[in-house]
């Protein structure tokens, strides 16, 4: 007991240490991690061989971290991106294994292991990209959506690459040379089965075993059966039994019940996914998707989000402490060499992909050096290559290390994309957001006013769908958690992505008044029935958006100036009642006043020069003269 707290306050207090002066200088969390694990494992010698196992169990980050981005996934938008899950990134495994292949050949490996190197090195680093991207706020931009729609596709495609790679057993064993060169030797078929005598290359073996002992001795239609039944049974008990559970804990009143059925939905579902051989990971994030449209999505977000950042964080320090410096330091200019070359083959092949599937600036430039680095999958695949006799231990070992290099360097390119980013600010235009979220209330605008009304909108538990042409205001959106897409609201495409066909209410809030004007008119002539919400600067403003279509109409001053004014009546001494009844009196006479003399103002006269719109305000002024009159008579009867 002693030795596991002490060995738990050395991960805390070199976390704790090392992340945020990383964040300081700009690096980002996941370097931090990274940085505390080569601490304190292969530079000070404080962590020993209990790393493995510890990643074995902070892994199961990962698997939280899919699952509430599930959460944030509807069936529908799931549907949407099938052509980019098949064709994007089916096309980047295959091209980056084939390519990959090809350099372990020139290596004089056998096909065989140098196909298993290029599957195992195809694979990106869920893990760290999307711990990344989220940091960022990169995650709803257009590169940011291709990036997850590639690593999903990796992520399944772990599985068929299990159930493939014990058909490459070769039996031949490599061993390094001095010189960093890899020779090969014939053995015996049966000795490729030994454990590994790396310090990484356990890694994931016990995991890639259990995953196939409940489906080893089914036939093939036994396995695709038991596949269906497990993905079957998730469906089911998201869609018809989780709200009943939800309801039972409510009973409770205990808060602590909520992280445990958050837990348990988690927990329990990656130990079915185990047992019919498919990856927790993936069945964690297909539950996601099923609660998407829950009503205590929320809960579980907040439940889960805690342990997610830890796990991670743990998981990210492990791979820091594993890095085998005695292999590096023995040729380190060919080992660097490798880690350098997957990056370089990598992000070549990933920017082709880019723009062949015309992603532009910025987001092509995301896309390749987002998922230029091998990934944690890579650690269980080489251990389970070792085990089925596919890969020698030296290879193995090289390659752990490969694998864990360049994840180690991947927060070095999110800041070279930082550069480059900024670099195509000034010259390029912005690229919109792919737009994968409908709801009944869409928001245009989110500056100081539209801001206010999503907030609102939002806490009364009423789902929102926010556009802004300005990339500073949805990142400063992002940060604080609120879900926000860039690009031209103005656009019919970007609005009818939006959900505009389904929409109940289309709140204007833009800064500028012809495009609110434009926009309100295209919204009213493709929906005459959508309820309208809209923001003015002022009068002239608002009788041009009522003649546009818009329902309701708020002018920027008028509810903040009728509020000051009614303070200043309660300093006068008038009494709270009395202040806030000349306050409601006033508010809907303008209101009443604005609607008749919109149907008066005429766009081509100044109001001043408009006769029979000044008669009519002048005859108004004296009506809301008399409502006051009145209602100070009533008062003075009723006293």
């Amino acid at each position: 007991m002693e030795t596991f707290l002490f060995q738990a306050s050395i991960y805390l207090v070199a976390a704790v240490l090392a992340v945020p002066f990383a964040a300081r200088l700009g690096l980002g969390s996941v370097l931090g991690y990274l940085a505390a694990g080569i601490l304190i494992g292969p530079i000070f010698g404080l962590v020993g061989s209990e790393t493995r196992d510890l990643q074995h169990f902070a892994e199961f980050g990962v698997v939280m971290m899919l699952f509430l981005i599930g959460l944030e996934l509807e069936p529908r938008a799931l549907w949407d991106m099938r052509h980019k899950l098949v064709g994007l990134g089916g096309l980047q495994v295959l091209l980056s294994t084939g390519a990959l292949m090809a350099i372990a050949l020139a290596y004089d490996q056998p096909w065989g292991v140098a196909l298993a190197v290029g599957l195992t090195l195809s694979l990106s680093s869920t893990a760290i990209v999307l711990q990344t991207l989220s940091e960022k706020g990169l995650m709803r931009t257009a590169g940011g959506r291709n990036v997850f729609s590639v690593l999903l596709t990796q992520d399944i495609a772990v599985i068929p690459i299990l159930a493939f790679l014990p058909l490459l057993a070769a039996g031949l064993p490599a061993r390094m040379q001095p010189d960093g060169s890899i020779t090969l030797e014939s053995h015996e078929a049966d000795t490729g089965h030994g454990a590994p005598t790396g310090e990484n290359a356990n890694h994931g073996s016990e995991t890639a075993h259990a995953a196939l002992t409940f489906v080893e001795g089914l036939p093939g239609w036994g396995v695709t059966l038991a596949t269906i039944g497990a993905i079957a049974a998730i469906i089911i008990t998201g869609v018809f039994f989780t709200r009943p559970v939800f309801r039972y804990i409510h009973s409770a009143h205990l808060r602590e019940m909520y992280t445990a059925i958050a837990l348990l939905i988690v927990v329990g579902i990656s130990s079915l996914m185990t047992m019919v051989g498919l990856s927790p990971a993936l069945g964690a994030f297909l539950a996601g998707v099923v609660l998407a449209s829950s009503e205590f999505r929320h809960e579980l977000e907040t439940d889960l989000e805690p342990f997610k950042g830890l796990l991670l964080g743990l998981f990210f320090i492990t791979v820091g402490a594993g890095i085998n410096f005695t292999l590096l330091f023995s040729n380190p200019v060919i080992i660097l060499g490798m880690a350098l070359l997957v990056i370089i083959v990598k992000g070549l092949i990933l920017y082709g992909l880019a723009t062949l599937f015309s992603l532009r600036g910025r987001d092509r430039w995301l896309f390749a050096l987002a998922l230029a680095q091998a990934g944690e999958f890579g650690f269980v695949l080489v251990s389970f290559s070792v085990t089925t006799g596919v890969m020698p231990d030296p290879v193995a070992e090289t390659l752990l290390l490969v694998i864990a290099l360049s994840m180690l360097i991947t927060p070095l390119l999110f800041i070279l994309y930082d550069l480059i980013s900024r670099r195509l600010e000034d010259v390029g235009t912005i690229t919109p957001d792919e737009i994968d979220d409908q709801g009944p209330v869409i928001i245009v605008g989110v500056g100081r006013f539209g801001q206010m009304v999503n907030r609102l909108v939002q806490a009364s538990g009423f789902h929102t769908v926010v556009l802004d042409h300005n990339p500073e205001t949805i990142a400063v959106m992002r940060r604080f958690g609120f879900k926000g897409f860039l690009g031209d609201p103005t656009r019919p495409d970007i609005l009818n992505k939006a959900g505009l066909k389904d929409a109940k209410v289309l709140v204007v809030a833009l800064d500028d008044p012809q495009a609110a004007e434009q926009l309100i008119a295209y919204a009213r002539k493709q929906r005459p029935d959508l309820h309208i919400v809209s923001r003015a600067f002022d009068r002239t403003d608002v009788y041009r958006q009522f003649q546009a279509g818009s329902n309701d109409i708020v002018r920027e001053m008028f509810d903040s100036s009728l509020r000051a004014g009614r303070y200043v009546l309660e300093n006068m001494g008038l009494s709270e009642y009395e202040a806030a009844e000349a306050q409601r009196i006033f508010y809907h006479h303008d209101r009443d006043s604005i609607r008749e003399l919109a149907t008066l103002w005429r766009p081509d006269v100044p109001p001043s020069e408009n006769k029979a719109y000044v008669e009519r305000a002048k005859e108004l002024q004296k009506d809301l003269e008399t409502a006051f009159l009145r209602r100070g008579d009533e008062e003075k009867k009723s006293a």
